[in-house]
């Protein structure tokens, strides 16, 4: 059964809240250096077990806690654009594309004064901060 989290309080003075947020922030930060750390070494030993255990005759090996064994999956990659292109302009197929726009590329068209059909901007809000 899962536990609910602690009752979190904000500060009752603006400043407060400040310190507060960098604290956390902090805290976050030096959290997230030992989560990097875990995760490189939790991609050094799926590497290692990558490399060698298709060298034996094993389709997978086991200790004590889990079993391992490695598993190829063909991953789509577009070779030739220009005729991915075509096939989806000509097809309708416009599934087979992610639902994401090239961000930098449309503010370059922005500050160049160009409109693009269909996308708008919107405002996001949020905290700016620096240690005094």
């Amino acid at each position: 059964m899962a536990t609910k989290p602690p009752v979190f309080k904000i500060p009752k003075s603006i400043g407060a809240c400040a310190d507060k947020l960098y604290e956390t922030r902090q805290r976050r930060l030096e959290m997230q250096k030992e989560i990097d750390t875990l995760s490189a070494q939790e991609t050094q030993l799926k590497n290692y077990i990558i490399d060698t255990l298709p060298k034996s005759d094993a389709s997978g090996v086991a200790g004590k806690l889990c079993r391992v064994s490695v598993v190829t999956k063909k991953v789509p990659q577009v070779k030739d654009w220009d005729a991915f292109y075509k096939h989806i302009k000509k097809s309708g197929e416009f599934e087979l594309l992610s639902r994401s726009i090239g961000k930098a590329a449309i503010e370059e068209r922005w500050e160049a004064g160009k409109k693009i059909p269909g996308v708008e901007s919107f405002d996001v809000t949020t905290v700016s901060m620096n240690k005094v």
